[in-house]
């Protein structure tokens, strides 16, 4: 299914008020600040102009010439009349509008969808926050924006999705798009899980559900999404109590979670707990495509070492047993106190020396899949000293790093971000990033 004209449009026209303030208003001001290079068409039955960011738009009073996607934000009751105004000219609605099924109004719903499918309209919502085209600088939501990168985020929660995104930009994750799909009256998660497993400016797709309708559908799109990119789950409604609210939040039936639970791991999808595992394995999928499950531990910090091992162990993973020859070529380099088995303990003062060579002599063992490097700074070397040894080691397997903490690693972690690689802010954060990396295989 071909959805380029939500997320890659050449031209929009958005309906509502733009008096400053108004949803209309917020998301026509998000379009022009996003840097949308297509045509822009505010429209709103009394006229007028409207100034954002220093342009001024005429307000049509009707639209009267095509455009791929309409962003609607007028009181419910009128748009399934207005989608039959705007039908022949549009191929795509995002309905902001609340006041349909979430609120019993399943009449006016069903009437929405069937003047939509009249003239061929795919319909996204009613009930939702918009939606975003990172690379196509098409930012067609209330929402914070977002720098481009390769996850997209589909949503059922507009909230948890805005959320979602700022703690994303916080995060230091780039996003390739972005859906929020509220009360799924006509394209629902299967129909962009399918459209996202093609797009090429996606790597990984991140799906929070609190339920879907037709498990049959979403679990053949899952399977589809799955082989082809990394799917991850973060499912709401799992208890009694949760699923009771889910059911009256977006009307969807939430089910028995352990259907779902089986329908994840049956798809070859990957589910998190908590919204901070969604950003982690976002973090992570954005890097590598996959790892093995053997370890190297690099360090300078034996506390953190062990945490590490004990997680990676307690997740299934395997402490890589290094060749004699790995471990004769780091005695031959580190000092006597260091530590040559895995973990590999470069303790306090090492330096980027220490740190690129050992990264390259580990990497280079064939028992190995993938490094964790640990770095707890002291503070006579930089952080950035170490975060430069850790991008210019040669090395061609999955390296995921983990500073800490607070202000001694800022630089080397920002550093280390200018390069693409993240950090995770815990050894045990690091370790299950690795654990995703190894259910890819």
């Amino acid at each position: 299914m071909n959805l380029d004209f939500f997320f890659y449009p050449q031209s929009v026209a958005v309906f509502g008020s733009f008096k400053r303030g108004a949803i209309a208003y917020e998301i026509l001001r998000n379009i022009v600040e996003g840097g949308f290079k297509g045509k822009i068409i505010p429209v709103n039955p009394k006229g007028g102009t409207v100034e954002v960011a220093g342009r001024t738009f005429q307000i049509r009073e009707k639209l009267e010439e095509p455009v791929d996607t309409a962003i609607i934000a007028v009181p419910a009751r009128v748009v399934p009349g207005l989608v039959d105004e705007i039908g022949p000219l549009i191929k795509g609605a995002v309905v902001i509008s609340a006041g349909f099924s979430e609120v019993g109004n399943e009449e006016l719903e069903r009437e929405l969808v069937e003047k939509a499918r009249k003239h061929g309209v795919r319909i996204i919502g009613p009930n939702c926050a918009g939606i975003f085209g990172v690379h196509g600088k098409f930012f067609g939501s209330f929402e914070v924006r977002v720098r481009p990168g390769g996850l997209a985020l589909i949503s059922q929660s507009g909230a948890f999705g805005g959320a979602a995104l700022a703690m994303g930009n916080e995060e230091g994750i780039g996003f390739s798009a972005f859906v929020s799909y509220g009360n799924a009256a006509d394209l629902n998660e299967s129909d962009f899980l399918e459209y996202f497993a093609d797009d090429e400016n996606t790597k990984a797709i991140a799906l929070y559900i609190e339920g879907v309708r037709d498990g049959r559908r979403f679990l053949k799109a899952l399977h589809y999404a799955s082989e082809k990119k990394p799917v991850v789950i973060l499912k709401a409604g799992k208890s009694a109590s949760g699923a009771k609210a889910a059911a009256s939040h977006t009307g969807s039936l939430a089910g028995s979670y352990e259907i779902y639970r089986a329908a994840f791991k049956q798809a070859g999808a990957i589910e998190v707990d908590e919204m901070e595992e969604l950003f982690d394995a976002a973090k992570v999928f954005e890097m590598y495509p996959r790892a093995g499950k053997r370890v190297a531990v690099i360090t300078n910090s034996g506390g953190p070492g062990v945490l590490a091992t004990d997680k990676l162990e307690r997740l299934g993973l395997e402490l890589a047993k290094l060749s004699d020859e790995t471990t004769q070529k780091l005695r031959s380099f580190l000092p006597p106190q260091c530590s040559v088995k895995n973990p590999i303990d470069l303790i306090a003062d090492a330096d980027y020396e220490r740190y690129r060579r050992a990264i390259e002599t580990v990497c280079r063992d064939e028992n190995v899949d993938s490094l964790l490097v640990i770095c707890v700074p002291p503070i006579f070397i930089p952080s950035e000293e170490i975060a430069k040894a850790i991008i210019e080691a040669d090395c061609d397997k999955p390296i995921v790093v983990n500073f800490m903490a607070g202000e001694l690693i800022k630089d080397g972690v920002g550093l280390l971000e200018k390069h693409g690689v993240k950090n995770f802010p815990t050894p045990e954060r690091a370790a299950r990033a690795l654990k995703w990396l190894s259910e890819r295989l």
